[in-house]
């Protein structure tokens, strides 16, 4: 799963989208395509044409690294979501820009599922404090409907421990 449950001092939820191709693969990828990519250039050796094809292969391979590496770099996504004290606090660090947070206190934090209507399909969001934040937009369909039931669980495991003894 792309997200993880850390009881340390404080409870952690940590999200990151899912990486199909690690690093290796991607070195692999690129080492194939470059072999694959000067197959029939091996006909033209010796001769004057070999020199005009080879930039276009060398362009291909240049224009597959640079995909995947930007790809890398729009995926490099963090959202914590922090119990600290009796507040909730969001934390989403996009792959550009600021770091932007969301806080709450536990008692008031709401998880809600939004089946349609939102940028993706079984959209999750977390609402308190005045403000509705997102969560996980950048997880699968299946994901999102796991971390919703995840956070519900922990939500109403957390009310019950922070509730007031009534005697």
């Amino acid at each position: 799963m792309p997200y993880r449950w850390t009881d340390t001092d404080d409870l952690i939820l940590t999200l990151r989208p899912h990486r199909s191709l690690p690093r290796r693969g991607f070195a692999a990828m690129i080492l194939m395509a470059f072999l694959l990519g000067t197959v029939p250039l091996y006909g033209l050796l010796g001769t004057v044409f070999l020199w005009g094809l080879l930039p276009f292969v060398l362009a291909m391979v240049g224009a597959l690294w640079w995909g995947l590496e930007r790809s890398y770099r729009d995926g490099d996504i963090l959202e914590e979501l922090r119990l600290r004290d009796h507040d909730l606090v969001l934390s989403h660090k996009p792959a550009r820009g600021e770091t932007k947070e969301w806080a709450c206190n536990i008692y008031w934090v709401r998880a809600e599922m939004h089946v349609s209507g939102g940028p993706v399909p079984f959209y999750v969001t977390l609402s308190g404090n005045g403000r509705t934040v997102e969560i996980g937009a950048f997880l699968s369909e299946d994901e999102r409907k796991a971390l919703f039931g995840d956070l519900q669980d922990k939500l109403t495991e957390l009310r019950a421990e922070s509730a007031p003894d009534r005697g």
